[in-house]
Formats: C-alpha cells, structure tokens, sequence
C-alpha cells in the first residue's frame, strides 16, 4: 500500500487546526486501519494484529501481539477432542493465535506475568487487496468521526451552562437548526422566546444547557427562555456579577414578557440593583434588548422574608407584610391605589413575586379584602366588592377578565355611588 506522504501530513495538519483532531488520534486511526487491512488479507481467527506507521518516512511495521494465560484463565484442548465446561466455569479455550502459556511466555521474557502481552514481528506485506482497502478506508473514518466527536464534546462540555453563538442553519416545525461551526445546536420551539423570529443566515444567541451525544452526533441543546440566560447575560454585562461582588439569587421569568431578579452585594459600599441596571440604565437596556424588549425588575434581595416580598411586589408599594411559616404563606397589605399595581396584568406581578420569594402571596386591600391570591400552578383574583361568601373567582390562567380591570370596576361602582 503506497502513501503520498505530503498529503498525510497536510491532512493531519488539517484536522489539528480545523478541527480540532490531535494528531496522535488521526495516526492511531491510520494504525489501525493498516492494522485491520493486514489481518484481513493475512492474518488468522483470532489474531491480534498491530500496525506502527512512520508518517516521516511511510515505513510500516506489523506485530502479532499474544496475550499470556495460564490455567485459571483458559482451558487447554487437545486437538480433535470436545471438552464440556461446567456452567461455572468462566475460563475460555485456549487459542494459539492469540495466548501464549506463562512457561513458554518465560522463555521469551524471563519476568513474564499473566495477562502481559508478548509481542511478535510479523512479515511486512505492502500489497493489500481491494476489500482489505476498502475496510482500511472505512476503520479511518469512522476513527477520525469517533475523534472529532470527543473533541467536540470536550470542547462544549466544557462551555455548557455558557452563552454560545451561531448561524441559523435551518427552521423545521418551529424548530431552529443552528450552524456552531464544529456542532450544531438546536433551539426548540419550547426553548424560544414567544414572538421572537429568526431567518436563516441570521445570527443568534442563546444559553447551552446541554450538550447531547446522539447516533447522528453531537447536538447542543439551546435556550432563549431558559431563566439563566437572563444570568449570563449580566455576567457579561455587568463585571460586579462576573467576579462575584454581586450576587443574583434569584430569577421568576416568563419569557418575552416580564421578568424579576433579586441580587445581592457582599460589598456593602456596591449597589447591587445599580450594578444591574448601570450608568442611565445602559445594562439593563442591553439585555433586555437581546431579550427582544422583555421588561425586568430588579430587587435587591433580603435575609428578611417579609421584607424582601413586600420588594419583590415591585413597582407596587405595600403597607404591610403577614408572614405565615407554617403555611410559607405571606399576606400582603396594600392601598387601594396600588392594588392593580400589586396584581400586574393578568396577575402577572403577584404571580412572578409568587416564583421569585417561593412563597404563596395574598394580596389584601386596606380593609382586609382579599384581592388576588398567588399559587404554584395559577393566580385567583378576586372580585373584592362584597363579602367573602360572594366573592367571584376568577382563574387568571383562563384570562376571562385581568386583575387591572377588576380593580377599575370596583373604582368606578365607588364613584358613582
């Protein structure tokens, strides 16, 4: 088998660099292409041949390698005779082609122990047929396929939990394909931000939160809506975040729309909702323009339960915080003029202050009518015009009427009263 070395060595330098591919990974994928070539055209059952190839001077050397066993680990067969082996018995038949008994491996190598290997020159052959080159092409390949997927893996496992970038390569059922250079990504349609459209050549941002070894390859799973990318996007933005000054405890998100995020400085002398925010709010602003206009608030966070809700219901302004530990339940006191504040759209305020403090939030009016009340899995709100027992609840998950214009009809019945 001749070799045009300048090729090989263009070649190996090729996938070093472009691929990332050491160039030990692609030698021993020739070596064993060589390796399986030989056997296939020479070699015996059972045989374990090896291939040492010199890309400086294209020499090659094959060796037969035999492993060495005794008799606890293979069971000797005279020629020609069945030898039945008891069901626990987990010894193998000894094959000449491929052990070597420990008395004769001494002979050769005085401190030969079991399981060594013994190593033979075997004769070097230099034509190979059609089939036997055909399976040395196809043992390179899939070698050097093997190769760059473990680079790639390393490499963006590596960068997992990071924001990535990439070209939109392809969009199927809602799906974008992205182009990462070595990989591609995919951003699901459930990881997108609502509303947002990308076009193909279009770059694209997004957070890697996982990095997927598949049969058809690599895959990087992407995020626009993961809450995450809200906090990598500081990191970048704001240098207190990055080098952990300031802390970010906590993110409620829901995407496209509003988000909250409560920080904290271990500095004293350090704002941390001004380190977010930035000089006429120029951080904030660039992330939330990556984030297509999604609004943010930031609340500093606090050790103090109560208070830290109470901030958490930002930008409205609340009278007084009732914390209940057994029930990690808070009822939460405000005027009547902040209560669509308190609420938000759709009871998103309370529903996002809900998913940022962990703790279920009542929202009462100054007379103790209970306005809106936060869960896990939706908001209620409440009429607030009358007494409890005709109190009409309202599932904001259903969207049937907002929280706002609850709030503007029980002000409207006051003033025409």
């Amino acid at each position: 088998m001749l070799f045009d070395l300048k090729v090989i060595n263009s070649v190996l330098e090729q996938l070093e660099e472009e691929r990332g591919i050491p160039r030990a990974k692609v030698m021993e994928a020739i070596e064993a292409a060589l390796a399986t070539a030989y056997k296939k055209e020479y070699g015996k059952k059972g045989q374990i041949v090896r291939a040492k190839f010199d890309p400086g001077t294209g020499a090659t050397e094959f060796n037969q390698v035999k492993i060495v066993v005794d008799d606890t680990k293979v069971i000797v067969r005279p020629e020609g005779e069945e030898v039945l082996r008891a069901d626990d018995d987990d010894r193998i038949f000894y094959n000449a082609e491929h052990h070597i008994l420990i008395d004769d491996a001494k002979k050769i190598k005085k401190d030969a122990a079991v399981d060594d290997e013994i190593v033979f020159s075997l004769e070097n052959k230099g034509d190979f047929g059609r089939i036997a080159a055909q399976t040395a092409k196809q043992v390179i390949i899939q070698k050097i396929r093997e190769a760059e997927k473990n680079s790639v893996i390393a490499e963006y496992g590596e960068r997992e939990g990071e924001i990535v970038s990439g070209t939109v390569q392809r969009i199927e059922r809602g799906n974008i394909f992205v182009d990462m250079g070595r990989a591609n990504g995919i951003l699901s349609f459930e990881e997108q931000i609502p509303g947002e459209r990308f076009r193909q050549g279009e770059r694209v941002r997004a957070y890697l939160f996982k990095v997927e070894d598949s049969p058809r390859g690599v895959f990087l799973k992407l995020s626009r809506s993961h809450p995450k990318f809200i906090y990598e996007l500081f990191k970048i933005e704001a240098p207190e975040v990055a080098n952990g000054i300031v802390e970010i405890k906590a993110i409620a998100r829901e995407p496209g729309s509003r988000s909250k995020v409560a920080v904290h400085s271990n500095d004293e002398h350090i704002d941390p909702v001004g380190s977010l925010v930035g000089q006429r709010g120029v951080r904030v602003s660039t992330v939330m323009s990556e984030l297509g206009g999604e609004k943010i608030d930031i609340i500093e966070w606090s050790a103090d339960v109560a208070k830290f809700i109470g901030d958490s219901l930002s930008p409205a302004k609340t009278l007084e915080v009732t914390v209940d530990e057994a029930e990690h339940k808070a009822v939460v006191m405000v005027s009547e003029d902040q209560q669509s504040l308190a609420i938000g759209k759709g009871g998103q305020n309370v529903r996002l202050a809900a998913k940022l403090t962990g703790w279920k939030i009542d929202i009462r009016s100054v007379a103790g009518e209970k306005v809106a009340e936060s869960d896990d899995a939706e908001v209620e709100v409440f009429d607030g015009t009358s007494s409890e027992e005709k109190t009409e609840k309202i599932k904001i998950k259903e969207e049937s009427e907002s929280a706002e214009e609850k709030v503007e009809e029980k002000k409207e019945g006051k003033d025409k009263k």
